[in-house]
């Protein structure tokens, strides 16, 4: 996994409202994002997947956000994270997420076993919800019935 971390003036041109509430923030650096990618982080800031695809006057917000969910107060940690974003991913479906994810969760330690049970579990999931809502279950109904059972076990 890379993390890159840049000062708030090696953002680029886009760091001047960045850079001010990340050292209020986070002192004098900026956790971007974490990512299993080949290509080092340049003096311009974060990836060109990022750039070519964030809105120019959001991309600091967003990268900042993204990064705080991954930064010393998250509660998750990597591989967790990263193999529920997988079954998330595989579910979208987005092959790109799929691509990412999995390989930042081998990175964070995960199994294959593991990411095989990620998957699955965001695929039934997936299965469960279009059930219920194509076979349009009240949702009051499935909620006591819910509880019922774990009252239960």
């Amino acid at each position: 996994m890379r993390t890159f971390i840049c000062s708030p003036a090696g953002i680029g041109q886009r760091s001047t409202r960045l850079g001010r509430a990340a050292r209020a923030t986070f002192g004098s650096v900026v956790l971007l994002a974490t990512f299993a990618i080949s290509a080092p982080a340049t003096a311009e800031g974060p990836p060109g997947f990022f750039q070519d695809s964030l809105p120019e006057h959001a991309i600091e917000e967003i990268l900042a956000a993204f990064g705080a969910l991954q930064g010393e107060e998250a509660v998750l940690d990597a591989k967790t994270r990263e193999l529920i974003a997988l079954g998330v991913a595989a579910q979208i479906p987005c092959t790109y997420c799929v691509y990412a994810h999995r390989r930042n969760a081998l990175k964070a330690g995960a199994s294959d076993a593991e990411l095989r049970e990620a998957v699955a579990a965001g695929a039934f999931v997936r299965l469960w919800s279009t059930m219920f809502q194509g076979g349009e279950i009240d949702l009051e109904s499935f909620k006591a019935e819910h509880d019922q059972l774990r009252e239960g076990s």
